[in-house]
């Protein structure tokens, strides 16, 4: 079966963050995205190297093994570019970056993925995720030590396990292959998106026919931002469809990948620009809190473990301490309320004879806010008919003084 591809990808800054560290590319054969991290320019430069260096071996492959083989081998290269830029420039040290893309071979899909950007697949209406989140809180949940909840509240869930950068000279590279079947949808994100926002509305999204791969990629970049957008955003969207209904593709960069990387000598210092102002700002503004890389350890999952118990355990201490700030907060209400009412009085009558009541006539079932205060000799049959009904009805007053007046009155006039 001759398949072809039509795909879009779009790059967002996001609410929150003063430069894009993301880096997006759709090609003939290769789609994917890149999340950079490092802090301030490290994120762009290190995203925009790996991006731009495996995009150059973007061709046609005579098998699947092959442009699994040459996809792997050009991350491992953009691997060593990357080391390389931070020896001769010690300001990156630490910069890094994920990758998560597809490359297409006839009607196979190779995937290739580290760290924590993902690949969906929709097929059948179906959303799939296809890629494994190579952090912390990922192998927490693989070991039942977490849950998928309790991930996504994490204090550390943006540590990640493998990387793209000067940490590791030969990371591993997670890789599959798959069937093309028409119709299907493929996604590539960082997790300014898959972090944001919940999967049925991506589900929603991705899997309504009647949106084309760039309305797609737009609608899930404003899902994003009405989410809040703490990240940069970068969505890559590719359709499967039949071979003779295909366009000539067209390479295209987005995000970071999309300027011109410099390494500029000034004054006898290094400065790391992308043609991008806003970088500058970057420099001097709080950001939401970066991505890391850190050597798995039973040391380290043993500490980050402990850290999610106390957090745990401190959810739980707030969520009883609020439910007795609700529950004193409703008692203190509740008395208010009844205070008040002990405030208040008024007549009727019992056994046939006028009475006082403290309190209000109302009651709510079986409750009652009102007792005898104080009884009179006064027969209410010995009353007008006009009185008769005043008491039946009750008369009520705003204080004792004002209803022992009212008492008197009706005394005087009932004469």
């Amino acid at each position: 079966m001759a398949v072809t591809t039509k795909a879009f990808a779009a790059s967002n800054i996001g609410r929150v963050r003063k430069s894009n560290q993301d880096s997006g590319y759709t090609g003939f054969n290769y789609f994917f995205v890149a999340d950079g991290m490092g802090g301030h320019a490290g994120g762009d430069i290190a995203s925009a190297i790996v991006a731009q260096s495996v995009a150059k071996d973007d061709r046609d492959y005579d098998s699947a093994e092959a442009a699994q083989a040459a996809l792997v081998a050009g991350l491992i290269e953009a691997n060593h570019k990357l080391a390389e830029t931070v020896v001769e420039h010690s300001e990156l040290k630490g910069m890094g970056t994920t990758f998560s893309g597809i490359a297409i071979t006839g009607d196979l899909i190779t995937t290739a993925h580290i760290g924590d950007s993902r690949i969906y697949l929709v097929s059948e209406n179906k959303l799939k995720q296809i890629s494994k989140d190579h952090t912390f809180v990922q192998r927490l949940i693989d070991t039942g030590r977490i849950t998928p909840a309790e991930a996504l509240t994490h204090p550390r869930r943006n540590v990640l396990m493998r990387v793209l950068g000067d940490v590791e000279l030969e990371p591993e590279i997670d890789t599959e292959t798959y069937k093309a079947q028409l119709g299907d949808r493929w996604m590539l994100c960082s997790d300014g998106l898959c972090g944001v926002v919940p999967p049925e509305i991506i589900e929603s999204i991705l899997a309504n026919k009647s949106v084309d791969a760039e309305e797609a990629t737009e609608l899930l970049i404003y899902e994003a931002l009405e989410h809040g957008a703490p990240d940069n955003v970068t969505v890559v969207v590719v359709d499967v469809l039949p071979a003779e209904i295909g366009e000539p593709a067209t390479a295209k960069f987005v995000g970071s990948a999309a300027h011109e990387v410099v390494i500029a000598e000034h004054k006898g210092r290094s400065l790391v620009q992308i043609f991008n102002p806003r970088i500058l700002v970057d420099l001097f503004t709080r950001k939401p809190v970066d991505a890391e890389f850190a050597i798995e350890t039973e040391e380290l999952l043993e500490r980050i473990m402990n850290e999610t118990r106390a957090k745990v355990r401190w959810r739980r201490v707030r969520g009883i301490l609020l439910a007795l700030v609700l529950i004193a907060a409703a008692i203190f209400g509740l008395k208010a309320a009844y205070d008040y009412t002990q405030t208040r009085y008024y007549i009727s009558q019992q056994n046939g004879y006028v009475v006082i009541y403290k309190g209000i006539r109302e009651s709510f079932g079986p409750l009652h806010f009102s007792r005898i205060y104080q009884t009179t000799n006064i027969d209410v049959t010995k009353l007008s008919s006009y009185q008769q009904d005043l008491v039946s009805r009750s008369i009520s007053g705003d204080s004792l003084k004002d209803i022992q007046a009212k008492l008197t009155t009706l005394i005087e006039v009932g004469k």
